[in-house]
């Protein structure tokens, strides 16, 4: 499946993008990028002269990341639809490794990825749909 990292920037937080007054990663940049994982994850089932163009979207962002984080963001299934692709999402933020190499692997039942690694704690998850359309006559009827 398809993952792309970010690091949360000054850019990115809520403050920044007027969706709120608190200096954390924003929803708005949050699905920006949930959505950039979803076009990546599409490119194998658009042929030539077609793309995808987002319709719907239904994230739940669960945990506030600051400035500085690192997400990761990553498309868990697809399902095709009629005339589109939906896509389950999911968000974590990868905690930084302690300069000592000594790591959290443990968090309220949630299993880090590998012994040893890192949990990765759940920020956000939900759903995206795309349909897919000829890009000429998508283009052609604005």
């Amino acid at each position: 499946m398809t993952t792309l990292r970010f690091t949360v920037t000054d850019q990115d937080t809520a403050t920044a993008l007027g969706s709120g007054d608190v200096p954390v990663l924003a929803t708005p940049r949050l699905l920006a990028w949930l959505e950039a994982a979803t076009v990546a994850a599409a490119e194998p089932w658009v042929d030539s002269g077609s793309t995808t163009v987002g319709i719907e979207a239904f994230v739940r962002h669960r945990r506030a990341s600051a400035v500085g984080a690192t997400i990761e963001v990553q498309v868990a299934g697809i399902t095709e639809l009629d005339r589109g692709l939906a896509f389950d999402v999911i968000a974590r933020e990868v905690p930084a490794l302690p300069s000592d190499g000594s790591a959290d692997t443990t968090s309220a039942g949630t299993p880090s990825a590998a012994p040893g690694m890192p949990v990765r704690r759940e920020v956000a998850s939900g759903r995206v749909v795309r349909a897919v359309v000829d890009r000429a006559t998508f283009l052609a009827r604005l």
